[in-house]
């Protein structure tokens, strides 16, 4: 919405004496398998209380890939990082935004192989 907008919806809400609209946007953190997480399926899923080891063992075997069938296919191509789960989860983690840029970078190009991402 446009500052203008927001500027209507408020002297709206303060006239009629009601309460403000808000609206809050997230980003969901995609499953292991895919878009979507199934707590159906315990290991395609990362649990709050899961050790950094039950995780990354699960990032390690389900992670799925955006990486091509082949390494020569990947070199060559490079990999699609919406459909990357370990790059995804980079993005949520990952601290250091070089460090993050660089990786997007090399991966992207076929540089890295999805096993440095994962490691990463």
């Amino acid at each position: 919405l446009s500052p203008v907008c927001l500027g209507s919806l408020r002297r709206a809400a303060v006239s009629t004496q009601s309460t403000w609209a808000t609206t809050v946007y997230s980003v969901m953190l995609p499953g292991l398998s895919g878009p979507k997480m199934s707590a159906t399926s315990p290991n395609t899923v990362v649990f709050l209380n899961d050790t950094p080891a039950q995780v990354r063992t699960k990032i390690m075997k389900y992670a799925v890939s955006g990486g091509k069938d082949t390494l020569e296919e990947h070199r060559r191509l490079g990999v699609d990082l919406e459909k990357d789960t370990a790059f995804q989860y980079l993005r949520f983690f990952m601290e250091d935004d070089d460090k993050l840029e660089e990786i997007r970078r090399k991966y992207s190009s076929g540089e890295y192989t999805s096993l440095q991402v994962k490691e990463a």
